[in-house]
């Protein structure tokens, strides 16, 4: 096999920091890559006005697989002010550039895992019978519809009149037709049968690669009729092909108070954009937050990998640095795998695990401190102290 030539894109903050880390390790387990460096964040909205370069766009068209470090976004108005002077009322308008990946290269399928790591200070505890305590085992899979739904892009403040026409036409528009038409704000839901369809798919089919026992959408049906009703229905119609995977479904918020309840019930789940996001969010609190929270969005010809935290721009200046670079390291290994690098995923996996259980080396977080340089001398391990005791399992 020749060498592969990955893309790296650190972007802001912390992304920076951890991204280095995770392939320190990937050298460490003998992944042979070259690493290609591409430019995307606030520093080229604020320069270019324009957060994703077409060069970037380039590159991973070249190229197809990415490790994604971290974004910053900031609100439209913001945003518009952080412009260079030259730039300023141009008509520039910021666009979150990992949305912006997504819908470019139909990056529809996110996969959000949520794993308990033995060990764990930071795993999910409850009471149980008898006053006793119980740490139920999370293995949870997260399918989120990566490109439609609420964060589709499709919306208006003061909506123009043909825009503004339509939605009169609803008889449900009556009441918001009463404002004055600046003063309101619209954005669609959108969700289409193909892209439904496909999220559906691959969780039932993930579910029966890996022995997985139910599948659930977890959406909101009973009162966004149309597109939760969607997802809802093509699922049953899918299911009748995946005989022994049980399909289960549940609305997000009743989803929000189960998942501290009963947890480890849950396998494979299937949401549109907005709601898998929350879902996973809410699943990665039970595993370790998002130090641990890894993600990969994936189409037909490229996949973009990277940990689910933002970019923490407070942290980015610390010397040494103190973020945990697991979730970061966590999202190589799902690059791993989409490659059929399955063994060295593997290995990595186990090694963190390993340190993880161990208990000697433990990030800020997994500490349950207060993020500062003062950690350190707490007992807290620095990240590349973290990168270096993994690298240790490894040999």
């Amino acid at each position: 096999m020749s060498k592969r030539t990955i893309v790296s894109m650190p972007g802001d903050g912390i992304g920076k920091t951890v991204l280095p880390e995770a392939i320190r390790v990937l050298d460490a387990v003998g992944f042979d890559a070259d690493y290609v460096h591409a430019d995307i964040g606030w520093e080229f909205w604020c320069k270019e006005g324009n957060p994703l370069p077409q060069r970037t766009l380039d590159l991973l068209e070249k190229h197809h697989y990415c490790l994604f470090g971290a974004i910053t976004s900031k609100p439209k108005s913001d945003a518009a002010k952080e412009l260079a002077p030259e730039l300023q009322d141009k008509g520039f308008v910021y666009y979150s550039p990992i949305v912006g990946l997504r819908q470019h290269f139909d990056l529809d399928i996110c996969m959000r895992p949520c794993k308990t790591f033995k060990g764990n200070p930071l795993n999910f505890i409850r009471r149980g019978k008898g006053n006793t305590i119980e740490e139920p085992e999370v293995d949870v899979m997260v399918f989120r519809q990566n490109t439609e739904g609420l964060y589709g892009g499709v919306e208006w403040t003061n909506p123009p009149d043909n825009v503004y026409e339509a939605l009169k036409s609803h008889p449900k528009f009556k009441k918001f037709a009463e404002a004055p038409r600046e003063e309101l704000a619209v954005s669609t839901r959108i969700f289409t049968k193909h892209y439904t369809e496909r999220i559906v798919r691959a969780a039932f089919e993930y579910a029966k690669k890996f022995g997985y026992k139910s599948v659930t959408v977890c959406e909101k049906p009973n009162v966004i009729r149309e597109t939760s009703g969607m997802m809802l229905s093509l699922a049953k119609a899918i299911a009748k092909e995946y005989p022994g995977i049980a399909l289960w479904d549940t609305n997000i918020d009743a989803q929000m108070m189960w998942l501290t309840k009963n947890p480890e019930d849950y396998g494979v789940i299937v949401s549109g954009n907005m709601f898998g996001d929350i879902v996973s969010d809410g699943f990665a609190g039970l595993v370790g937050g998002l130090g641990f929270a890894c993600s990969a969005n994936i189409g037909k010809d490229v996949a973009i990998f990277e940990p689910t935290h933002g970019s923490a721009p407070k942290y980015e200046t610390l010397e040494p640095s103190i973020v945990n670079p697991i979730a970061m390291i966590l999202s190589a290994c799902m690059m791993l795998d989409h490659i059929g690098e399955n063994e060295k995923a593997d290995k990595i996996r186990k090694a963190i695990a390993d340190v993880v259980e161990e208990g000697k080396v433990r990030a800020y977080d997994m500490m349950k401190l207060k993020g500062s340089q003062g950690v350190l001398k707490e007992g807290a391990a620095s990240t590349t102290e973290m990168t270096d005791a993994i690298i240790a399992k490894l040999k």
